[in-house]
């Protein structure tokens, strides 16, 4: 039982030769705050090329290729979040400014 991974796994695959580890390792740590109880799992993913993608149960969620440039926190927790308790207030990060 111990080895068993709880829905949804979150992914982040980033670019080791970017170094953006320090990004992923970020935004990890804002999204498991803000769904701790909703996320059963979140992996770093090391890739190459560029790539920092962010994936939930395999399916892309954002990807910088797709979209050229980064997003922030507070846009992807509201993709996230409509996709796992889309009911779910994000509160000061359900406005864009």
């Amino acid at each position: 039982m111990a080895n068993q991974v709880r829905n949804p796994r979150l992914e982040i695959e980033y670019c080791t030769r970017c170094r953006w580890l320090p990004r992923a390792t970020w935004m990890a740590q804002e999204l498991l705050t803000t769904f701790e109880a909703e996320l059963g799992e979140v992996a770093l993913v090391p890739g190459t090329g560029g790539v920092f993608e962010v994936r939930l149960d395999g399916e892309p969620v954002w990807s910088r290729r797709s979209d050229a440039a980064f997003t922030d926190a507070a846009d992807l927790k509201r993709l996230i979040r409509d996709r796992i308790a889309p009911e779910r207030s994000l509160g000061h990060s359900d406005h864009k400014g």
